[in-house]
């Protein structure tokens, strides 16, 4: 099948590198990307770090455009699908009106979940959340946070670095829990006194009110400024009614391809498949989104991939950085490496004696040599590997 008129719908890292892929693959023909934010493509990770803290404002792609080759229909959102019975291809409808196509890559990311209640309420997910939110982190500020997620976290460490009076409130056992689980979560929870950040876990919110927060406790509590970071949702419902399926995200095989090979999705809106986990996977990474970008663009036109990487994210917060790689679903042994109570420390995760997933704080060597591993697949030494000071390659050997 030649493709004549691809579009792509997503203007964030996944949508905009798949763009720039489809050219460098001899793809020459109509490339039209449609976002639903007015700005060019941007990365984001840094808006919960340098952009939120002001020290740096524009992080868009140092990308030619124009010498792309690719139409940018900017400020211009998805809203639904139609595609061809029996022909490749089908109409996009959206708020600036319809374009027909015959190749679609769906990389419209992901939504924050918002709370309900008639207050206001900030997240922090595109450039122009950051922009509005970042004035109001100042001294005496009192700003209440719901979520000590990864976002949280980041953002809990702006606000308190600005002289923000902070109040982290996480409905979980501990901090980090649904990412890592209650055990490892709580180690980080001393980080956020130490930081002058007033933590509460196993606090759940009813409601964002005007000048603050109802508790399902019934208390209130209030403050001058709501964030609220618990977590965002593949954004898919305009596809509700295309004929694709949707799980969660939009459901992909192994080469990204939909039940229609001129459909591909990755990023955030992906449930790709992953032979090494054996399941439907979204990750709403970064490095996920990138390494998804080449394949993406081959399938598309046609050529066999598999894309199957070890998932991997990194934070910043409270001084220290925050690394994790692979999938610990699953697992039944957790092995330390180091103290908590040292400034290096790293945590790895078992399956049968075999490597499954790295967290490391301050330790990227650790991280390097983990996530090589997890490619690969090995055994790890327990001795060796709660050593923390013997090289962590020493203790991983080919399975």
């Amino acid at each position: 099948m030649t493709l004549e008129n691809i579009v792509v719908v997503g203007g964030g890292l996944a949508g905009s590198h798949v763009a720039g892929a489809l050219r460098a693959r001899g793809y020459r023909s109509a490339l039209t990307l449609v976002g639903a934010e007015p700005h060019p493509p941007y990365d984001r990770p840094p808006l919960t770090k340098s952009v939120l803290a002001g020290e740096e404002e524009d992080t868009s792609f140092p990308t030619d455009w124009e010498g792309l080759g690719l139409g940018l229909r900017l400020g211009e959102r998805a809203e639904a699908l139609d595609l061809h019975d029996r022909l490749p291809g089908g109409v996009l409808k959206t708020t600036a009106g319809a374009l027909a196509f015959d190749g679609l890559v769906l990389a419209t990311g992901a939504e924050p979940v918002r709370l309900p209640g008639e207050g206001r309420q900030y997240v922090v997910r595109t450039v122009d959340d950051v922009r509005a939110l970042r004035p109001l982190l100042r001294t005496g500020t009192h700003l209440a946070l719901v979520g000590a997620g990864w976002i949280g976290a980041e953002v809990a460490t702006i606000a308190a670095t600005k002289g923000c009076q902070v109040t982290v409130l996480e409905a979980g056992r501990a901090p980090l829990a649904a990412a890592v689980g209650d055990r490892i979560g709580a180690l980080t929870a001393p980080w956020y006194a130490a930081a002058g950040v007033t933590l509460r876990c196993g606090t759940s919110v009813t409601s964002v009110d005007p000048g603050g927060l109802r508790l399902t406790d019934g208390q209130f509590l209030a403050a001058d400024v709501v964030v609220v970071g618990v977590g965002a949702r593949p954004a898919v419902g305009w596809l509700r009614d295309s004929g694709l399926e949707i799980a969660r995200g939009v459901v992909v095989d192994e080469s990204l391809r939909t039940t229609r090979p001129e459909v591909v999705a990755l990023g955030d809106c992906a449930a790709w498949w992953s032979r090494r986990y054996g399941r439907h996977m979204v990750v709403e990474h970064w490095d996920t989104a990138l390494k998804a970008s080449e394949p993406a663009a081959a399938a598309l036109l046609g050529e066999d991939v598999c894309h199957d990487p070890v998932p991997y994210f990194w934070s910043e917060q409270f001084g220290r950085t925050v690394q994790y790689a692979g999938d610990h679903q699953g697992t039944d042994q957790v092995v330390m490496r180091g103290s908590p109570e040292d400034p290096q420390w790293a945590v790895l995760w078992l399956a049968d004696e075999r490597l499954r997933a790295v967290l490391t704080v301050d330790r990227p060597r650790d991280l390097v040599q983990a996530r090589r591993a997890l490619i690969n697949g090995c055994v790890v030494d327990l001795p060796a590997a709660t050593d923390p000071g013997t090289p962590l390659r020493d203790a991983l050997h080919a399975a």
